[in-house]
């Protein structure tokens, strides 16, 4: 199935190092963040997991949560994470997926193509491109899509910086949008939607008029801190 910004996550039911869960279920009204890795016991993943569980809070301040997915065993994955967190010197509080058998992989696309093989046997040389990143908003959609060749280590401060302008532009009833390189504090740009004259109303203290179409303003608050 291919998958496209704007349509409902598909759901799954899969055991996890917190137990078996429903998806959908378990995302509640949540934001969320679904993130795949090529293998258990493999240095970059365990780069990766280190940091996610050390920032885990800055997630939880957004009213974000955070799970994992591996094709290895729930215990291969908790012998694993007590490695992560003897290396990264964090708890790991997120639940990982065990999807032995590839079904949330194939449901979400996070195989190469020529890649279909049973989960056994494999490892971090064959998923080469299995290192996926979804947003998922309260309403059970895909908001973002990302996918990282196997030997590249994700930014997951970037991650927060889109969660951020996403959360900004649905708390702003989508007036504003958010420029190349934006992190939270920083000028935006009125949507080009929004006519001049909503934009008096909206924005009282007015804008900079780049061009017609390209208005700077002041950033309105985000309350996912609240």
């Amino acid at each position: 199935m291919l998958l496209r910004i704007n349509d409902h996550a598909p759901n799954f039911q899969a055991e996890t190092t917190q137990g078996k869960i429903d998806f959908h279920e378990w995302i509640g009204h949540s934001w969320t963040v679904l993130f795949s890795h090529p293998k258990d016991f493999t240095p970059v993943c365990t780069t990766e997991l280190c940091y996610l569980a050390d920032i885990q809070s800055e997630f939880e301040k957004r009213h974000t949560k955070v799970i994992g997915l591996s094709v290895d065993s729930v215990g291969n994955h908790e012998e694993w994470l007590e490695d992560v967190e003897e290396i990264g010197g964090a708890d790991i509080r997120y639940p990982v997926i065990a999807d032995t058998d590839l079904r949330v992989s194939v449901l979400y696309n996070m195989l190469p193509a020529y890649q279909m093989s049973p989960a056994g046997g494999r490892n971090g040389g064959i998923n080469v491109t299995m290192r996926s990143v979804f947003i998922i908003g309260p309403d059970k959609r895909i908001r973002l899509m990302m996918t990282y060749p196997m030997e590249i280590g994700r930014n997951f401060d970037e991650i927060l910086r889109v969660i951020d302008a996403m959360q900004l532009a649905q708390e702003s009833q989508y007036l504003v949008e958010t420029p190349v390189n934006w992190h939270e504090g920083e000028d935006v740009v009125i949507a080009p939607t929004i006519s001049n004259v909503t934009a008096k109303s909206v924005f009282p203290e007015g804008w900079k008029t780049v061009k017609p179409y390209y208005r700077k303003v002041k950033q309105p608050k985000i309350n996912h801190y609240v």
